[in-house]
């Protein structure tokens, strides 16, 4: 496979050049990723600003879809940075593994969440329909399903960069399951 190159601050559009500085005052670095989709002088804007949409998901619901997504789709990059993320969030090292099997339970209502993200993402938008009837059930509405929609989307752009580009994980490194 061919080795994906690792854009530097200088070998990207202005515009880029502008996010990267400001993504290193943010989390300290320009993530590997992050860095890839400047290749583009569009991408990595385009991509930030459907990652900072709002929604009706909070952070930690969020990190259940970028996870259960992430482990479907068997992204390390994004597993990685995920998991980080989600103790960010306060969930622990127990609690991130149980969301990747989407087998949560110390949350009925994220455990919902994360077997209907996790039917979704397998079954390409086709999820069981108890598994969107459980979702409705513990309290989520229309509004919230298309915001999972959406979220399921945002991480599928990233798993599949990683996947066509396989670029370094610069994140903690985390278990197989």
């Amino acid at each position: 496979m061919k080795t994906f190159p690792i854009p530097t601050r200088e070998q990207v559009s202005p515009a880029n050049q502008t996010i990267f500085d400001n993504l290193t005052k943010l989390v300290g670095h320009v993530p590997n990723l992050f860095a890839a989709f400047a290749h583009s002088d569009n991408a990595l804007g385009n991509y930030l600003t459907l990652q900072n949409g709002k929604s009706s998901l909070r952070g930690k619901e969020r990190e259940v879809v970028n996870l259960v997504v992430s482990q479907v789709n068997k992204c390390l990059y994004c597993l990685s940075a995920h998991t980080a993320f989600g103790k960010m969030q306060g969930f622990t090292d127990e609690q991130v593994l149980e969301i990747r099997k989407a087998e949560i339970s110390f949350d009925p209502k994220l455990d919902a969440l994360a077997k209907l993200v996790k039917s979704i993402a397998e079954n390409q938008g086709h999820a069981d329909q108890q598994l969107v009837e459980n979702f409705y059930a513990v309290g989520y509405n229309e509004g919230g399903l298309v915001d999972v929609v959406m979220a399921v989307g945002d991480k599928i752009i990233t798993n599949y960069l990683f996947a066509l580009t396989q670029v370094p994980v610069d994140w903690p490194a985390v278990p197989a399951l």
